[in-house]
């Protein structure tokens, strides 16, 4: 089992949405994926441009600024975009498919995790308080590396 998160050692630590890995999506360069992630909550085009900049916990700090949970909406390119919408789970599938293809420290320790079960036990559970669960995480990651 390996558990996921950011000041872990190995393909552990490197797997963190906070770790920095460039890549672009839809022609956004993206410094890690929680700058992309966090960038959702905001709905002005080049304020979410800004966040994709970032990496770690200033772009988590930076997202934490936002009230998306009570409308349960987030945004890409100023257009809306349903939490719970199959539409989210396309765009969560093409996101981490793009840092996957596009970046070798990424791709390297996503693949040095072979077979083992992938586990990110500080994420969140509940889809209505967060933005990736862990389940949402952990499957895109053990699906992509069978590709």
């Amino acid at each position: 089992m390996i558990d996921i998160f950011a000041k872990a050692a190995g393909s552990a630590g490197t797997l963190s949405n906070f770790t920095a890995h460039e890549f672009t999506f839809r022609g956004i360069p993206c410094a890690s994926m929680e700058g992309l992630l966090q960038s959702l909550k905001f709905q002005d085009p080049s304020e979410q441009k800004s966040v994709c900049h970032m990496t770690g916990k200033a772009a988590k700090d930076t997202g934490m600024t936002q009230d998306w949970r009570s409308s349960q909406t987030l945004y890409w390119q100023g257009k809306p975009m349903a939490r719970d919408s199959a539409t989210y789970q396309a765009f969560l599938d093409e996101a981490f498919m793009c840092l996957f293809t596009q970046n070798t420290l990424a791709k390297t320790a996503l693949l040095g995790t072979e077979h083992d079960p992938l586990r990110h036990s500080i994420g969140c559970q509940d889809p209505h308080e967060t933005i990736l669960t862990e389940k949402e995480f952990c499957s895109r990651l053990e699906k992509i590396r069978t590709i």
